[in-house]
Order: C-alpha cells, then structure tokens, then sequence
C-alpha cells in the first residue's frame, strides 16, 4: 500500500529509542522528511547514519519551550504535514509512595508541554489546511496499570485534551489521534519489569514473564509493530478517523471499547 508520504515533512518527538525510534525509521522508509528529537545526541546520529537523506536531527528536551519554538521555526519552514507527540513518562510508583512534588512535575511532564506546543503549531496546520497530530500516551488511559499512579491519573488529561480538539480542527483538514500502547519491549518496560521485581521480590525476568501473562496473544509487542499503524494515522489516507484513542496491546484491555 502507498501511504502517500513520500516527500512529506513530519517531527517525531522521544525518536531516539521506542515507539519514536520505530515511527522515524518507518517514515524515512517511506521517502518522508522526519525531525527526529531526542535527549540523546548519539541515538540521533544513528538514525541519521541510517536515513542520511530523510532524517534531520534535534537534541533538546521536548518538553522545553526552547525546543517547542526550533520544532515550529523547522516546521514552518518545510511546511510540516504532522508531529508525534511523545516522550518519556512519568516514574513509577503507587499513591502512597508518590509526593505531592512527583504530581507537580507530572503534570509539566505529561500533560502541559504537550498542550504548550500544540498550541504552537495550529497556527500552521490551520494555515495550510491540513495537518496530523498523533499523541503516544499508554493502555493507562483505557486500563490502569498497577504501579503507575502518575500514568493511570494524568494520560488521561491527554485523550481529554486530544478528542475535544479534534472537533474544533475536523473541519479545518486536521485529524488528532491517541495511540495507547500496552506493553511492549521498550526501556520503559524495563523499567516496569524492575519496579514489580523490588515490589514483590523476585527476579526481574520472573516479572517480565508475568507482564507477558497478561497478554492474550503471548509475547511482548514490538514498536516497529505499533509504528506502522503511526504511519497510516499520519497519511493522507486517515482523513476519516480523528478523535480516537487506538489502544496496540495485545488484547489486554478486557473492556469492550479496548
């Protein structure tokens, strides 16, 4: 299938490891201009050793309004057709071991940064009519995971946030979607494995299995799996679909709109 991407300019945000990473190497596949922002210079020099053609490149905290305002200068110059909006997410942790100083920087680091730079980048979406927004969230927002009180509380801001702009954009050609991955063999998983491991004292591949127990149809997801569906919510080709929080999990989500 074309997904019409060729020539096309997106920013991807957490594009040095993870769901960021896979959705950056597929959209440079595909002949498309990819941003890729990370943190970390020398996950970004991969990439662009591997695309040197389709892959520029941005270190910085996405979070930050410094790097909010080179995003949307790079955006406005290649008149960008979407951004994926993605970071990493907040700690682990339950209520009774999570400080009123964890909420605080949860709310700057999951949900505010996220609305500050949209709001940067309507302007041009609007502009040119047309536009994808996909925000990377987690299963959380339709199933609390166990131990992730900051997750299961503040993504759902998200999917809030996300569905009440996508029917003040529809008409405007701009489509705003979630995806809300399940589990998957990421280093935010791994981090996970660990927390369960200290929790209830045993081994960390012990806690991987039983993450993996919970998944219907077996082995943990992969991101390049759950990239490719990125990619087509990014294409001309999802004009219809907007307003939707798409869970890729597996099947874990035991209720009926999972």
């Amino acid at each position: 299938m074309d997904l019409k991407l060729k020539d096309a300019c997106f920013v991807v945000g957490g594009a040095g490891s993870g769901f960021g990473r896979a959705i950056s190497e597929g959209l440079a596949a595909e002949g498309a201009l990819v941003l890729a922002v990370s943190r970390t210079a020398w996950k970004l020099d991969e990439l662009k050793t591997a695309f040197p053609k389709n892959i520029e490149t941005l270190t910085g905290d996405i979070t930050t309004d410094a790097v909010h305002q080179k995003i949307v200068d790079w955006a406005s110059a290649h008149r960008a057709s979407g951004i994926v909006i993605n970071a990493g997410g907040p700690p682990a942790g339950g209520f009774f071991d999570t400080g009123m100083d964890s909420w605080d920087e949860a709310w700057k680091n999951v949900v505010r940064w996220k609305i500050a730079l949209t709001r940067l980048l309507m302007p041009l979406f609007n502009a040119q009519a047309y536009g994808r927004i996909v925000f990377i969230e987690s299963v959380s927002v339709k199933q609390p995971v166990p131990n992730l009180i900051l997750s299961n509380a503040l993504r759902p801001a998200v999917v809030g946030f996300a569905k009440t702009l996508s029917r003040e954009v529809a008409a405007k050609g701009i489509t705003v979607n979630v995806l809300a991955p399940g589990y998957h063999a990421t280093a935010a998983m791994e981090r996970l494995f660990v927390k369960k491991s200290e929790l209830q004292q045993i081994t960390v591949e012990e806690a991987k299995a039983g993450f993996e127990a919970e998944i219907p149809v077996g082995p943990m997801g992969k991101p390049e799996e759950m990239a490719g569906l990125a990619l087509w919510l990014l294409s001309p080709l999802s004009r219809f679909v907007t307003g939707q929080t798409i869970t890729h999990d597996g099947g874990l989500v035991s209720g009926i709109f999972g």
